[in-house]
């Protein structure tokens, strides 16, 4: 019974139950002042020779590496890798919270500024272009907001013998939240517009 409880006492911190089936992604949602002093949010437009999701607009940001101290360090260390700006130049301010998707992934998504944006020179690998979008105008935008089913299909040799119901079982069923923000010819949806949504959330 010790034995056993020592073991717990050694779990206090509250950590995402079998995390090693989830891809764990660091995002960095970077701000940045203009020339006349107005606050803007900094996108990426994807490199279209990138495999995945290339041409969309996204937030500075990749996977979690075993070397990164912790995802706060990966979301430094990816957008200084895509925007070739120094870590000096980049000032954490806080993050957004966990997102965890349906498709075993979690995203950390942190909040910064962009101390020297003169400095930016995406790396053509990785990112098409930059461009960015005012504060004020992203908070005057009411997005479009869309649910996507999401229901259980399991397939055909999975044992339904051995659940109640069988083929019939009641799974239940959930939804994924899209958000849709259309500003300046520019379309962002999907995690980025989650993330932005949040973000803005915070700033009300």
């Amino acid at each position: 019974m010790e034995t056993l409880k020592e073991r717990f006492k050694e779990r206090c911190k509250r950590g995402i139950l079998q995390v090693h089936y989830y891809t764990r992604s660091a995002v960095l949602l970077p701000l940045l002042r203009d020339g006349r002093g107005d606050w803007r949010v900094l996108f990426e437009v994807r490199s279209a020779q990138l495999k995945a999701q290339p041409g969309e607009i996204c937030f500075p940001g990749g996977r979690v590496d075993d070397g990164d101290a912790d995802e706060c360090e990966a979301a430094v260390r990816e957008a200084c890798e895509e925007l070739q700006i120094p870590p000096s130049s980049i000032e954490i301010w806080g993050d957004l919270g966990v997102l965890m998707t349906p498709f075993q992934q979690i995203l950390y998504p942190f909040v910064g500024v962009l101390l020297q944006p003169e400095r930016i020179t995406p790396n053509p690998r990785e990112v098409e272009e930059v461009f960015t979008l005012r504060l004020a105008s992203l908070l005057a935008v009411d997005p479009a907001y869309h649910q996507i089913p999401i229901r259980v299909h399991p397939p055909d040799d999975f044992p339904f013998e051995k659940i109640p119901g069988g083929r019939n079982y009641p799974w239940r069923e959930g939804f994924l939240p899209e958000f849709f923000y259309e500003l300046e010819g520019r379309i962002i949806w999907g995690l980025t517009a989650r993330i932005l949504h949040s973000f803005l959330e915070v700033i009300r």
